[in-house]
C-alpha cells in the first residue's frame, strides 16, 4: 500500500469515525528537520564541541591542506 492510498485510508476511516482528519504526507517535513538540525547542535554543545561551523571548517582544512585553529 502505498503512503497515498494510506492517507486516504484513514481519512475515509477518521470521517465515518467522527475524528479529526489525520495531516497530509509531508506535513510536517521541514519541522522535523528544523528539529533535527536543533538537537544535533545540542548535542555539539553538550560533547563540547562547536555548534556551528564544524562542516565549512573541515571542509577548508581538507581543501587547504592545514591545520584550522578552533574556537
Amino acid at each position: 500500500m502505498s503512503v497515498t492510498q494510506q492517507y486516504l485510508f484513514d481519512t475515509y476511516r477518521a470521517q465515518h469515525h467522527g475524528e479529526p482528519a489525520p495531516p497530509a504526507p509531508g506535513t510536517h517535513d521541514w519541522q522535523v528537520v528544523r528539529e533535527l538540525r536543533e538537537y544535533r547542535r545540542f548535542r555539539a554543545v553538550v560533547a563540547g564541541r562547536p555548534a556551528r561551523g564544524r562542516l565549512r571548517a573541515a571542509l577548508g582544512r581538507w581543501l587547504n591542506g592545514r591545520p584550522h585553529a578552533s574556537c
